[in-house]
């Protein structure tokens, strides 16, 4: 993965649609872009990029090679491929009990032992957080791109952002941004911005911390129905406000990656 763009998405708290951006942002650039994306779930705990990508009820595949067994992501595309813990349960309500070291040895299987193939992004949707699992994929990783932090307007959000944003410095990522997410609600109606949750908060506190704003995506009800369906909204209706912000969310990491 030496020629591999890793884009980590994180968040400092759960519940900020942290899952739904880093699905955007692996649909938007293997399709639109026409880039090989490898999506890897790294929320053992709660792996939902599955059920983001409609990729429900899959997969991985294990083949025989001689003396060893290849394990292959599971295909969405043949530019888009995800491994998650989701696709290793024996049921999906089925828990996860696992202490740090057994978490820390699948995050290293994950990226070592599965055969992504060449990929041009790899794009990791880490659990809410920083711990055992943040740290292992950024060692493991060897060298991320960009951390993007999810954060909703919220000060007991924006607080929690702030944490993921001083671990990502102190593991030497070169680049973070912030998404604000969930700011405002675009009245179907009249088409003007209520703000449910305010507004501006990640804007600000991206100055304030001296990293990149990437973008506020909007609220939409119908992203969140998609999401538990399976639909690929960002592709499908493009002409969404929230849709629209997405875009301009993997606009902007592409520029700050350079």
């Amino acid at each position: 993965m030496d020629k591999t763009k890793k884009i980590v998405v994180m968040s400092g708290k759960g519940g900020v649609g942290k899952t739904t951006v880093a699905g955007a942002i692996a649909l938007i650039l293997s399709t639109e872009e026409k880039k090989t994306v490898g999506a890897l779930d790294v929320d053992i705990h709660g792996p939902n990029l599955p059920v983001i990508l409609g990729l429900r009820g899959a997969r991985m595949i294990a083949q025989k090679q001689g003396d060893k067994e290849e394990i292959y992501p599971v295909e969405l595309k043949p530019n888009l491929k995800l491994a998650s813990m989701g696709f290793l349960l024996p049921a999906e309500e089925a828990p996860v009990i696992w202490r740090g070291p057994l978490k820390a040895q699948m995050i290293k299987s994950f990226i070592h032992d599965i055969k992504w193939g060449e990929l041009d992004y790899l794009v990791a949707d880490l659990p809410p957080g920083t711990g055992d699992e943040a740290l292992s994929i950024v060692q493991e990783l060897g060298g991320v791109d960009i951390a993007v932090i999810v954060t909703t307007p919220q000060e007991v959000s924006l607080v929690d952002a702030r944490k993921a944003i001083m671990f990502a410095k102190k593991m030497d990522i070169p680049r973070v941004g912030i998404v604000e997410n969930m700011s405002g609600l675009i009245c179907p109606h009249c088409k003007k911005e209520i703000e449910i949750f305010k507004s501006g908060g990640g804007r600000k506190t991206a100055e304030q911390m001296r990293v990149a704003f990437l973008g506020s995506v909007p609220f939409d009800p119908s992203i969140v129905h998609a999401g538990d369906e399976g639909k690929h909204i960002v592709l499908e209706e493009k002409e969404k406000p929230a849709v629209e912000a997405l875009y301009r969310v993997v606009d902007r990491i592409k520029e700050v990656m350079g």
